[in-house]
């Protein structure tokens, strides 16, 4: 599969809203809640006005000319947030992208865009039974926190 990992377009802002219900953790034979979900306040925080704030950054992946995942960091204060000043990150793939490494390529795209500006870590909330958790380990996140759901992971970037 060719893709390629590069900055989001200022027109393609409005995929973010798709990445994030796609980026919901759905446990197998959990029914999908309805796209209305992102409407929340909890969950606009990672999307709302996206692009406009300094520590606003993004990288999608262009596979065969589509947008089909996209990495964003943000300093906000979301379910991954573990300090002020520290961007927490949410990443996404299409269902027909997913296990292909392209969500490890956008992690570490990420990472390495974020050690340049300067950034000490990054942080993201995952659930614990996602498959993803591997590969964000894989990338350099370890779990520093945990609730009965989920973990928090910190990726030192110093």
């Amino acid at each position: 599969m060719n893709y390629i990992i590069r900055k989001i377009n200022d027109n393609e802002y409005k995929f973010l809203n798709d990445f994030l219900f796609e980026a919901i953790y759905i446990p197998e034979g959990v029914q999908q809640p309805p796209r209305t979900i992102i409407n929340t306040p909890e969950l606009q925080v990672y999307v709302s006005d996206f692009g406009k704030e300094k520590d606003d950054i993004c990288f999608v992946a262009e596979i065969e000319g589509i947008v089909g995942g996209a990495v964003w960091a943000r300093v906000m204060n979301d379910y991954g947030h573990i300090a002020d000043g520290v961007p927490s990150l949410a990443i996404s793939l299409y269902k027909q992208y997913r296990g292909c490494k392209i969500g490890s390529e956008l992690m570490k795209r990420m990472i390495v865009e974020l050690k340049e500006l300067g950034y000490e870590k990054t942080s993201l909330a995952v659930q614990k039974a996602n498959y993803a958790v591997k590969m964000y380990m894989s990338v350099g996140f370890e779990i520093v926190d945990e609730n009965e759901e989920e973990y928090i992971m910190v990726c030192q970037l110093k």
